[in-house]
């Protein structure tokens, strides 16, 4: 079976903390070569880090999410710009907007994804945005600052509308489907990602969170990006084995500090 990569994972949380490596033998195992473990809040930097550094699958990504954005330090672009130097952090957040949980936070979400996205400019490094409920904010603060200065992104677990996809890939960022679309009332989502370019698709997991079937209600692990791949195959019409083929040059295209890594 064609290898795949799991663009999007919290290998750093609790739930992982007894059996990280064995989520990790089981992600090869099941043809997900790569793993990009996500940290949410930059304290948390360290020990993210060093499970990429452990897990020679592993890369990861850092950042300050938008539901902690109020409750973290503001993160600088300096400060995002120097833990990039690391070979294996290979992207910028996950920032964005969340107004349908925390939309009480909204001013010092849209400061913090502002920060984020001069990190994403300075480094070349892909910018990886949540958003939810916060569709034209967050189309218009991406557009903004594209005009200013070109960067590449994914819309990492894209769930959201017709125009802020539209939005996204106009401006040459990749849609990221995740097991959200692989759920059998998803098929408005699925058209969203059927519509795009082949060339814009990422698959992802999420892990711990939205298990795709057979494995919905249960902790959800990088081994699964393969049930969502098959969904997506069959959304673009195509075999498992040239979806996942198209996924993985995306994905090397978008994380090309990753495609580049070699094991020392």
């Amino acid at each position: 079976m064609k290898t795949i990569t799991d663009s999007h994972c919290h290998l750093d949380f609790p739930d992982f903390d007894d059996t990280r490596s064995e989520v990790v033998a089981r992600a090869r195992e099941a043809g997900v070569h790569r793993m990009v473990t996500i940290c949410t809040r930059l304290r948390n930097e360290p020990a993210v880090r060093a499970i990429a550094e452990a897990n020679e699958p592993v890369f990861y990504a850092a950042g300050t999410h938008p539901m902690s954005a109020a409750e973290e330090p503001m993160a600088t672009a300096d400060q995002l710009v120097a833990l990039a130097k690391h070979p294996k952090m290979v992207g910028i957040g996950e920032t964005g907007l969340d107004y349908h949980y925390t939309a009480d936070t909204a001013e010092v979400q849209r400061q913090s994804l502002r920060i984020h996205i001069e990190a994403a400019q300075e480094t070349g490094l892909p910018l990886i945005i949540h958003a939810r409920d916060a569709d034209d904010d967050m189309a218009r603060i991406l557009r903004e600052g594209y005009e200013a200065r070109p960067y590449s992104c994914v819309m990492h677990c894209f769930s959201s509308g017709e125009a802020l996809a539209r939005a996204a890939l106009d401006m040459g960022f990749y849609l990221s489907m995740s097991g959200i679309a692989a759920f059998p009332k998803s098929k408005e989502l699925r058209a969203i990602f059927s519509a795009a370019p082949l060339n814009r698709i990422l698959v992802e997991t999420d892990s711990p969170y939205l298990a795709p079937p057979p494995h919905r209600g249960k902790r959800n692990e990088p081994a699964y990006t393969v049930h969502t791949a098959k969904v997506g195959a069959e959304a673009f019409g195509l075999t498992y084995e040239d979806f996942a083929a198209a996924t993985e040059a995306n994905f090397d295209r978008l994380f090309s500090k990753a495609a580049a890594w070699a094991p020392a």
